[in-house]
């Protein structure tokens, strides 16, 4: 128990001298890499690559949706537009990697700035 709270003490103290965009933009650069490597790996990894990325757009969606977020309304329609492209790209039999790669690594530029 002891090695989680210093591992956390240590994110917590790393955390600190990012930026918050910084850290949401190695979100989605982790799963832009994952789905990368899903592209020639088996069903699993690709399936797994896929359930993360639903994740992350699930979350990103709820954060969008909700009255508190400080963002501008258009700009936060316009994330959840894309994230319902997103969804729908997943919920084929066989999603395009190559599209969904290029949402995430355009959402990570603009938040890198």
């Amino acid at each position: 128990m002891q090695n989680v709270s210093q591992a956390a003490q240590a994110y917590q103290a790393a955390a600190s001298y990012r930026s918050q965009r910084e850290q949401e933009a190695d979100v989605f650069r982790r799963i832009s890499g994952a789905l990368k490597a899903a592209r020639d790996a088996g069903p699993t990894q690709r399936v797994q690559a896929i359930a993360d990325n639903r994740r992350l757009w699930i979350t990103l969606a709820d954060l969008m949706r909700d009255p508190l977020n400080q963002l501008p309304q258009n700009l936060r329609a316009s994330i959840v537009s894309v994230g319902i492209t997103v969804q729908r790209e997943m919920e084929r039999d066989m999603p395009d990697l190559e599209f969904l790669i290029g949402i995430n690594e355009n959402i990570a530029a603009g938040l890198a700035g």
